[in-house]
């Protein structure tokens, strides 16, 4: 089943063109990987997906509603979130006390501020299960500003998680790790495979042929190919344009 439906969506920033006419398919349960060099539009397209910047012209259709017009917490709450290239978690807060504002934002429930939060005792029991998800279990109490780099990234795919998504754009999620950091990634997101559809943008070539079912290639805002892994491999003009010899032959 189509669960996300990209219709010749298009965005430029004056003679720059960011995206161009793309359209693409995402099935419900797989892993999507979106690839391609730097400049070539990824990250435009994931913020018009997410709704943090809306295209020029074009449709975006999620679990057969147009929402193109959405704002980015309306999407929310049809089950599409998204992570952001850049960290971006509360770094003043423990990883369960920013879990548990996630869990409430979704919830709606009404955390009484200046008085104890912790009492709220299903909210919190729900964060906790959220960081054992991502491997965080253990780290719980821990300040997210004195969480490791690779922990942050976990924590806000956490935080992504904690809003229930039934779609999660991944926006470059093993940036900036070392090799420990990107394995535990990798075998995170494995985890997660089927049990939430993922759209991942990502450079590490090993994390999206192991993990993507579906690979599309972004050049200068065009979608030049779509496909199985193995086809984008042997796809002549991808490995021009940006897998170059030695990828394609590993």
């Amino acid at each position: 089943m189509t669960l996300l439906a990209v219709d010749r969506l298009s965005k430029r920033f004056g003679g720059l063109v960011a995206t161009e006419a793309v359209t693409l398919t995402v099935e419900a349960g797989s892993v999507h990987a979106l690839i391609g060099p730097n400049g070539a539009g990824k990250s435009t397209l994931i913020n018009q997906l997410s709704g943090s910047l809306a295209p020029d012209s074009g449709r975006i259709v999620f679990d057969g509603e147009d929402i193109t017009a959405r704002a980015m917490h309306e999407r929310v709450a049809r089950g599409l979130a998204r992570s952001y290239q850049i960290t971006n978690v509360f770094k003043r807060f423990s990883a369960l006390d920013g879990v548990a504002l996630a869990v409430q934002a979704r919830s709606g429930s009404s955390l009484r501020f200046w008085q104890p939060v912790r009492r709220e005792r299903a909210l919190f029991d729900e964060a906790a299960a959220v960081l054992d998800r991502v491997g965080l279990g253990a780290r719980k109490d821990t300040p997210a500003a004195a969480l490791a780099h690779g922990e942050q990234r976990q924590l806000e795919v956490a935080l992504a998680l904690a809003t229930n998504p039934r779609l999660l754009l991944l926006d470059e999620p093993m940036a900036g790790q070392g090799p420990d950091e990107s394995a535990r990634m990798i075998e995170l997101l494995g985890q997660l495979k089927g049990g939430v559809t993922l759209l991942l943008v990502e450079h590490d070539m090993e994390a999206v042929f192991r993990l993507a079912d579906t690979i599309s290639v972004l050049v200068y805002g065009r979608l030049i190919a779509s496909g199985p892994p193995a086809a984008i491999r042997a796809n002549e003009e991808v490995r021009r344009a940006y897998l170059g010899e030695e990828e394609v032959a590993t």
